[in-house]
């Protein structure tokens, strides 16, 4: 359950935010109906958010991948709803998304510069920041510079996102409610 109320004031800028949102993701945002309480902070947010969006130094599959290990690691319901989304919209394989949460269990599925992105999105949420030299140096000559800044950047901002959507008690919207997740076999008595 929400924190904070998701029936703000309507304000000419929440009626905007509304209908960007509904005309790009299918439905009202709620990150959006939250911080349409302060409509300075919502301007400001959706700014800066369409010029993240720009930033292409580094390859979507390994952006959505640091987001989701981060999102994951804060434990963002919202934000793991929404990645898994954003990531079926670019047709990223979802089975293999829906292991980002326990990637070391997984560590077939992933290549050796994804579990790298991970580990190091990882590093970078905790508190204090865990990131070696080591790790940081090998991301940074496999990426090159442009691509690893954008990619510590990028967890910076999920970590914003999943903190402040956490903290306001956001839950999942539904969005991955639409993607193509592969269905959970499970046995007759129920195990998986």
């Amino acid at each position: 359950m929400a924190r904070i109320s998701l029936t703000p004031r309507r304000t000419l800028t929440l009626r905007l935010a509304a209908w960007y949102s509904r005309r790009t993701y299918g439905k009202v945002m709620q990150p959006a109906l939250a911080l349409g309480h302060h409509p300075k902070i919502l301007r400001s947010y959706f700014s800066f958010e369409n010029k993240v969006a720009r930033w292409k130094a580094l390859d979507p599959a390994l952006k959505r991948l640091a987001e989701l290990a981060s999102a994951a690691t804060i434990g963002c319901a919202w934000c793991m709803d929404f990645g898994h989304w954003h990531a079926d919209q670019l047709g990223l394989p979802l089975e293999k998304i829906s292991k980002v949460p326990d990637w070391r269990a997984h560590e077939e599925s992933f290549t050796e510069l994804e579990r790298w992105v991970m580990e190091y999105a990882e590093a970078m949420t905790a508190t204090p920041p865990e990131v070696t030299d080591e790790l940081a140096e090998s991301l940074r000559g496999r990426l090159g510079d442009a691509a690893f800044v954008e990619l510590t950047t990028m967890v910076a901002v999920e970590n914003l996102r999943s903190r402040v959507n956490s903290a306001m008690g956001l839950r999942s919207q539904g969005f991955s409610d639409n993607c193509a997740i592969p269905p959970v076999s499970r046995t007759s008595d129920g195990a998986v």
